[in-house]
């Protein structure tokens, strides 16, 4: 969102706002979450914010598919749509006596959609259509059952990619938090154990799906932000074990559309504890993928409470060094 407060759009929900929806069969903006769960402040991480309510995230995973798709048994493809008629008719109805109502429109626009995903959905979360060598090479049938289910999520990312989806939001790690460092990368005890443990969830799946884009073109087109909220002190707390936060030099990285290749922006100092050269703050990067995607940071806005919000705030600027 750009901001520690709640309350304000996401970013996927920012970008769906302003380039809407490619196609007509899935939502816009999905949010594949970690299979432990959400990440920490919730749905807030895909939520509207103050934006209409249409342009919130969906969010599921491989192993666990949209809910309530499916008809109830007894209930023949006749009935479902005789339903979903009469409900259009009757939403519509209130929507006339009530216009402008955001949540109404997006609550029958969801209705809608959710007619449409009974068919794409399905196709769309069946895996075994996919040949041998991408299994191995996301490695869906190897190491722990966290690296196996991550790993499904990375090819669904691929496969709602493929069918037009705007914005894909995949999620490593999950809340509670706690500093155990198990059900997130927070290990504020034993953090070479648990580093290593969520790095080889994370490894190679992630390497596959950039790696698997690059090879079918589609990292022409589509942007990879690879991005976390902090990184960890250079030193050790007291406990000796585990690492506190540190919000002041961590690293991520941009693929694919309009970015250079091969390519480093910014240093910290030699200890990695501040950065040093060319410091970039949340509206910078931002403001890049904006640009990136084609949007002008400072022109992207919407009115709320008397104020032309921005994701970018009234701060940032466009990190050209890193631009193709």
């Amino acid at each position: 969102t750009g901001f520690t407060m709640e309350g304000f759009p996401s970013f996927g929900a920012w970008v769906t706002y302003a380039l809407g929806s490619e196609n007509q069969d899935l939502p816009a903006f999905v949010a594949i979450n970690d299979p432990r769960g959400l990440a920490r402040s919730g749905k807030n991480n895909f939520g509207n914010g103050f934006l209409p309510a249409a342009f919130q995230g969906t969010d599921f995973n491989a192993k666990n598919p949209p809910a309530n798709l499916r008809r109830p048994k007894g209930y023949s493809a006749a009935d479902d749509r005789a339903t979903a008629e009469y409900l259009k008719r009757l939403n519509g109805k209130h929507l006339d006596r009530y216009p402008g109502d955001a949540d109404l429109a997006a609550r029958i626009a969801s209705y809608e959609l959710a007619g449409q995903m009974q068919v794409s959905v399905p196709d769309m979360m069946d895996l075994s259509g996919e040949p041998e060598s991408i299994h191995k090479e996301y490695g869906t049938d190897t190491g722990t059952e966290l690296k196996r289910e991550y790993a499904k999520n990375c090819i669904l990312a691929r496969k709602l990619l493929e069918k037009g989806v705007r914005v894909v939001q995949l999620f490593n790690g999950s809340d509670p938090a706690g500093g155990n460092g198990i059900t997130n990368w927070d290990s504020h005890s034993k953090i070479s154990e648990t580093h290593a443990m969520q790095a080889e969830i994370m490894d190679q799946p992630t390497a596959a799906l950039i790696h698997d884009m690059k090879r079918r073109g589609m990292l022409d087109d589509t942007l990879v932000v690879w991005a976390t909220e902090f990184g960890r002190m250079p030193f050790l707390q007291g406990n000796g074990t585990g690492r506190d936060h540190n919000p002041d030099a961590f690293t991520c990285f941009l693929a694919g559309a309009g970015v250079k290749k091969g390519h480093s922006y910014g240093t910290s100092d030699r200890f990695g504890a501040k950065a040093e050269k060319d410091p970039t703050s949340v509206y910078d990067f931002n403001a890049t993928i904006l640009h990136l995607l084609g949007l002008d940071h400072e022109r992207l806005s919407y009115y709320h409470n008397g104020l032309e919000r921005r994701l970018t705030n009234v701060h940032g600027h466009v990190i050209r060094d890193v631009l193709a």
